[in-house]
This record gives C-alpha cells, sequence and structure tokens, in this order.
C-alpha cells in the first residue's frame, strides 16, 4: 500500500518535529511498513486515512504510537562486544579507582529500547566486579518510547533474542524459564532504573553520571541536532566521565569538546581528554 507523496511528506515533518529523526526521500518504504500495522490496528482503510487522523486530530495517543512506530527499536545483549570489553578492561577499573573514596557510580543508557543493553552492564558488573554490590551503583535506562520501556521493565525475552550475544551460562544464571520465554531475574532488574525521555525536549531526572552509553542513535538526526545532544550530554555528565557511542558515529567535526579515547578494539570520549 503506497504512501501518497503528500502524505510523506507530513509524516516525515510530524516525526522530524517530534523525535528528530530524519527520515529523507527514498524512505517511504520504511514509514509504510511501520505504520501498516497501525492501520490495522485502527481499523482503518489505508495509509492516507491514518494521515488524515493525523491531521485532524489534536496530538493525542495516535500521534505517539505513530512515533513509537517509527523509532528504531534494534538492539541485542552485548552488543557489538569490542565496547564491553573496553567497559571491562580499562573504564570501569578507572573509574572504581578514582571512585574508591565515595563508592558510587552513575551510568545512564540513552534510547535504551527494549533493555538489553543496560541488562548486559548489570549482568557484567555483577560477573566481573563482585566488589561493585557494596557500592552505591545507579542505572538510569530511557527511551522516548512508553510500549518499549513497558516491555524492557518487564525484561522478558523471545529465545532468538536471548541466542543474540548472550552466551549460554550467562543465561542459565541470570534468567528464569517461562513457557517460550526468558525472564531475567529480579537481582538484575532491580539494579535498573527504566524512565521515558524524548532525547530532543529538557532532560529532567538524570543524574551526575560517570558513564553514558548513547549507542546507535545519533545517525538518525542531523548534524545540529546532534551538536544539540552532545552538549547537553556534558552537561550531565561529571568532568571525568566516558562517553560510548555506536560504532558509526563520533563527535569528530560537530563537537570539539569531546576527546576520542582508544580501547583496544572499541572506544569512547571524554570531555577535553581529562
Amino acid at each position: 500500500m503506497a504512501l501518497d507523496p503528500g502524505d510523506f511528506a507530513y509524516v516525515s515533518a510530524f516525526i522530524r518535529e517530534s523525535s528528530a529523526i530524519v527520515l529523507e526521500s527514498g524512505k517511504e518504504y520504511l514509514v509504510e511498513s511501520r505504520l501498516m500495522p497501525i492501520v490495522r490496528e485502527q481499523g482503518l482503510p489505508s495509509l492516507g486515512a491514518l494521515v488524515a487522523q493525523l491531521k485532524k486530530r489534536p496530538q493525542n495517543g495516535l500521534h505517539l504510537r505513530v512515533v513509537e512506530a517509527m523509532t528504531t527499536n534494534e538492539t541485542s545483549f552485548f552488543r557489538d562486544v569490542a565496547p564491553f570489553e573496553g567497559l571491562r578492561l580499562h573504564v570501569l577499573p578507572a573509574l572504581m579507582a578514582r571512585r574508591s573514596a565515595d563508592r558510587r557510580l552513575r551510568i545512564w543508557c540513552g534510547a535504551a529500547s527494549s533493555g538489553q543493553e543496560p541488562y548486559s552492564l548489570v549482568i557484567l558488573m555483577l560477573e566481573r566486579f563482585p566488589e561493585l554490590a557494596h557500592w552505591d551503583v545507579k542505572i538510569v535506562a530511557t527511551d522516548i518510547s512508553r510500549d518499549i520501556l513497558q516491555r524492557a521493565k518487564g525484561g522478558r525475552y523471545s529465545q532468538l533474542e536471548v541466542n543474540r550475544g548472550l552466551p549460554a551460562p550467562l543465561l542459565v544464571k541470570y534468567f528464569d524459564r517461562c513457557g517460550m520465554e526468558w525472564s531475567i531475574k529480579e537481582s538484575v532488574r532491580k539494579l535498573v532504573q527504566f524512565d521515558e525521555l524524548n532525547l530532543i525536549r529538557p532532560w529532567k531526572g538524570l543524574p551526575a553520571c560517570d558513564l553514558v552509553f548513547m549507542r546507535n542513535v545519533l545517525i538518525y538526526f542531523d548534524v545540529p541536532t546532534k551538536k544539540d545532544i552532545l552538549a547537553k550530554i556534558r552537561q550531565v555528565m561529571r568532568p571525568d566521565g566516558y562517553l560510548f557511542l555506536g560504532s558509526a558515529e563520533t563527535t569528530m567535526n560537530i563537537d570539539s569538546n569531546f576527546t576520542r579515547v582508544q580501547l583496544d578494539k572499541s572506544s569512547c570520549y571524554r570531555i577535553g581528554g581529562a
């Protein structure tokens, strides 16, 4: 069911205003595939009818459903592996040495999707840094999508999802089998706080962060939006904190306040090379 060019332009403008996600010409197929389930859910005859509903109603639950549908929620446990190795071998030991007096760590996972990333961080710490059990550690995970946050809070994953990146010994140790799904144990779940946050709106409630994971989300924004987000990250990061971006993302030529640090097969960023 093809999307009319005018309707595509409307959806693109609406999504950009709501979430800063850029939908350029050629992405019509993506919009069509993401919005058709909403068309069927609403009992509408076509994509054009859905767009008509969006145009004539004040912003409401339908508008939110469209924004959530256009948000990419691709993720996996220990995604890309190398950043977690860099965290294990270099970043966490350095942070723990510098925070040994107050024994306090604050971590933020932005655009956390269905929760695999923050839960991977918890599992890494439980496995490799058991002494952190006696520290004040808080992990905040945020996303724009209320639906995906509810799923993340539930901590239930299909066999296919746990097969992606999660070694079998860790699956058995940190998950319980629930029929055809796996449920993460409460000892892991309770260490992550999930909150709704739109990256292009004001950021509220975030702690001063020692570590920020903002991976594989900047690629969806234009350069001015990337600059704004990186500037706000600097405001919530502690001066000697660390920022992890996706492998296809960089601060170079966008925010000169960050310095790239090589970590074996991965990298991270620090403010001014602190």
